[in-house]
């Protein structure tokens, strides 16, 4: 088990010091209300948007999202949609799968993106069921960027 967990915590540090965007989310998140949120850039209109929460257990969301850029006329907003696979480890153990649908603004003069977005997800392991409540809103610090 010690050894997973090391494997999992050496996982998570090798993408956050890779991450283009790090910060934090408020809102419906799994495991709790409060996660470290990052982006990591796989592309030009695509990126993994990923979680971590810490609560009554560790909950991981890792989402492929599709990155649609700009919206409107004005420069530096952007929406997206995606989904991947989230688990929370802790009593009980869930895992299933999230969608997102997201709208962030990147401001040109200081290196920081506000976003908000929203999660519904169906969980397929302990019980199955669809959840519909996962709204958020996150802060982020812009290491790098290709907008």
């Amino acid at each position: 088990m010690q050894r997973k967990f090391f494997i999992l915590v050496f996982s998570l540090l090798t993408t956050f010091s890779q991450a283009q965007e790090l910060g934090v989310r408020f809102g419906d998140a799994v495991g709790g209300n409060v996660s470290i949120d990052m982006i990591v850039s796989i592309g030009d209109f695509s990126r993994i948007h990923g979680d971590v929460s810490f609560g009554n257990g560790l909950g991981v969301e890792a989402l492929y999202d599709f990155l649609y850029r700009p919206l409107g006329a004005t420069e530096g907003f952007n929406w997206y949609v995606g989904a991947g696979p989230y688990a929370f480890i802790g009593d009980p153990f869930q895992f299933g799968i999230a969608g997102e649908v997201g709208l962030e603004y990147h401001f040109s003069e200081i290196p920081l993106a506000l976003g908000a977005d929203w999660r519904p997800a169906f969980r397929i392991v302990d019980n199955t069921d669809f959840i519909w409540d996962g709204f958020g809103f996150n802060i982020r610090y812009v290491f790098s960027s290709s907008y």
